[in-house]
């Protein structure tokens, strides 16, 4: 069985508007179908949480649901909204995406992926691109080259 780079970018929305959510759905389909690239988490530390968190989801139930419904997208963006303590306001989904667009990777980090691709040290210094960057390098690197 093939293992994939998830490739939907932490810059992408979904009807909700909320940054992340789509990728957090591909990350954790992929872990349920046993098909998700090694080194990347259903639901990791990062990004992940942010969104679980800031929205007021819990963790191992969106793993379950998807795990067990195994949803669309739209489906489970559904189940978002019905979740009782879901935080979908406005002003809670503007401060989660400026968030999301305003985290910046250590040093260390945005220099060993800029580096891995080739590219000086510099910009991009935003981590959604600098994941992008990590990401096509790893998908490169498992299905192209």
């Amino acid at each position: 069985m093939s293992k994939i780079v998830p490739l939907i970018s932490s810059g992408t929305v979904g009807p909700l508007g909320v940054l992340h959510l789509p990728r957090l759905w591909q990350k954790v389909s992929l872990e349920a179908a046993g098909k998700i690239a090694d080194g990347y988490p259903g639901i990791g530390a990062g990004y992940d949480s942010m969104v679980i968190d800031a929205l007021g989801l819990n963790a191992d139930s969106v793993r379950s649901y998807i795990t067990e419904s195994k949803p669309t997208y739209p489906q489970f963006e559904a189940w978002v909204k019905s979740q009782s303590d879901v935080k979908l306001d406005s002003d809670t989904v503007s401060s989660l995406n400026a968030s999301i667009t305003g985290y910046i990777h250590d040093d260390a980090t945005r220099q060993s992926i800029l580096s891995a691709n080739g590219l000086a040290d510099g910009d991009p210094k935003d981590a959604i691109n600098l994941n992008n960057l990590d990401d096509w390098l790893e998908f490169h690197a498992s299905e192209i080259a």
